[in-house]
């Protein structure tokens, strides 16, 4: 027998849990017994907000003010975010945080009590909320404490979304513009036990993180491998703006290393400094506001010394800032640097070097987190809603989860009696196929993967690179697609399937953007 949800969300992360707890609190409010099912295939709060270190942005100061905030996000997207989205997102900041610190989430404050508001790279004033420098896991946390709380909310983990349940499992035909196409739940495997189950529900949200294991560096965790943008994709679900890659600029260099470890935007904001692998300051030349300049000028600049000098890796210099403030801000990063590589950052430059961090495309979406087919939403980093245009502001990404989070909860508990559960919908096939004897095929497609969207479509790319990896990605894809028809269902030759799917759509994108915009640098565009 299939599993029945009311509500079920693919992702443990800030989106999914947030808007798992508001569905939870509403109808236990209505006293309304309904179930919600959140999946997630590893542990539960193994997602991409864990590993968000710097905070979560929001007009917090009576010197700050919602314009400001608004403007700093339209430069930093290069004027391509929807401003509408913006200014929804900005206003609605205060209240959103609010809740989260009211289910128990701890951010860091001054002596006084007042919040100690942290100011990173693009913004114009002090409004970063931020608990240490692991402000991700702290809101996790309390997330996941809330929602203990709720008997409704069910928590599988180690299960893996496969695809989604859409109209052409019935036998339809579906087009992707197609206005009748509607998503019924997903195929879900229990890692387990190797069998696929259908998880059936009225309403599905997809809230799947990133795609940072296509690239070979990457702050991402080991399961942001894009799941929930490919299986959308593939139900004929519209993605947008999938070119606008963001690289942080510093990451921790330590070869051979994934994901690599963050050293935090909020570093540079404190007074960190970079410098090249001289030790000489180099960002004077490239943007005025030095090492506070957005994080694709950033990065263009370290890749730019890199290549100049031939280095590996550029410096951050914090050995001239107070060193008991530092640690009482970046314990974490602090502690790691020492331990894993013996810098003492009171007389040691940390080396740094960029790394995927964050997709600002994703699957398209309205300003109520919908996609374009009925009762499928999509919210968090897998989703394009039109905040980040051309570059996401920092921190800003948590902000946009939990807004958006709350939009898809008041819309969808608006259609909750439109909707209802198919019993028609059929058990996953897999006659025919068998486990594979050893996986070296997928673990060699998945390193030339890695090697094609580095070498090929990072922070700088060309017309050519782009061409030469959609070339090799083409025989990558057949090779996989191969395999895939031939194997039971597993998570490494899944995921693999996805990631390839996303390389597709970030490769096509790329070469169907003429101009430079915010994160996409070609140097055929340069006039």
């Amino acid at each position: 027998m299939p599993h029945q949800f009311d509500y079920l969300i693919i992702g443990s992360g800030i989106a999914g849990l947030s808007y798992a707890t508001k569905l939870a609190r509403h109808y236990d409010e209505k006293g309304q017994t309904i179930r919600i099912g959140v999946i997630t295939k590893v542990q539960a709060d193994e997602t991409n907000t864990k590993y968000a270190q710097g905070g979560i942005a929001g007009v917090w100061s009576p010197d700050d003010t919602f314009e400001k905030h608004i403007d700093d996000t339209m430069v930093a997207g290069d004027f391509l975010s929807d401003r509408h989205i913006v200014e929804i997102v900005v206003r609605e900041a205060p209240e959103r945080i609010q809740e989260l610190i009211d289910y128990g989430t701890r951010f860091d404050k001054e002596a006084d009590g007042d919040y100690d508001l942290a100011k990173e790279g693009g913004h114009s004033d002090k409004r970063i909320l931020h608990f240490k420098d692991v402000t991700g896991a702290e809101i996790e946390r309390a997330l996941l404490s809330e929602v203990a709380r709720h008997k409704t909310i069910e928590i599988f983990t180690h299960y893996f979304a496969v695809d989604l349940i859409t109209r052409h499992h019935l036998g339809e035909t579906v087009h992707r513009y197609d206005a009748n196409n509607e998503c019924f739940g997903a195929y879900v495997l229990d890692t387990n036990t190797g069998k696929v189950d259908r998880f059936l529900a009225r309403t599905t949200m997809v809230a799947t993180g990133g795609i940072g294991q296509v690239y070979t560096n990457t702050t991402n965790p080991v399961i942001a491998t894009g799941d929930g943008i490919a299986m959308t994709y593939r139900s004929k679900g519209i993605c947008k703006d999938m070119e606008f890659i963001q690289f942080h600029p510093t990451a921790l260099y330590e070869p051979g290393k994934k994901p690599n470890f963050l050293i935090s935007e909020a570093v540079r904001g404190f007074g960190g400094i970079l410098k090249n692998i001289k030790g000489e300051t180099f960002m004077e030349n490239y943007d005025p506001r030095l090492s506070l300049a957005p994080r694709d000028i950033v990065a263009r600049a370290i890749d730019s010394e890199m290549k100049k000098s031939g280095s590996q890796h550029v410096y951050i210099d914090v050995t001239h800032l107070d060193y008991d403030k530092f640690i009482e801000h970046f314990p974490n990063i602090t502690a790691y640097c020492k331990d894993k590589l013996g810098i003492d950052i009171r007389k040691d430059f940390i080396p740094v070097v960029p790394a995927q961090h964050y997709m600002c495309g994703g699957v398209r979406v309205d300003e109520f987190g919908r996609t374009n087919i009925h009762h499928l939403y999509a919210v968090g980093e897998c989703a394009c809603t039109g905040l980040h245009g051309a570059n996401r502001l920092a921190s800003n990404s948590l902000l946009e989860a939990i807004v958006f989070g709350h939009r898809a909860f008041e819309k969808s508990i608006e259609s909750f009696d439109q909707t209802s559960l198919r019993d028609d919908i059929p058990a996953w096939d897999d006659s025919g196929t068998t486990h594979p004897e050893e996986l070296v095929l997928v673990t060699e497609i998945k390193r030339e993967l890695e090697a094609i969207m580095s070498n090929y479509v990072g922070i700088v790319r060309s017309n050519r690179r782009l061409k030469r990896a959609m070339d090799r990605l083409e025989l990558l894809y057949i090779e996989h697609e191969e395999l895939y028809r031939q194997s039971k269902v597993s998570v490494p030759i899944t995921e693999l399937r996805n990631m390839i799917e996303v390389a597709y759509l970030v490769i096509k994108a790329a070469m169907s953007r003429r101009d430079n915009r915010g994160l996409h640098f070609n140097i055929d565009n340069v006039k």
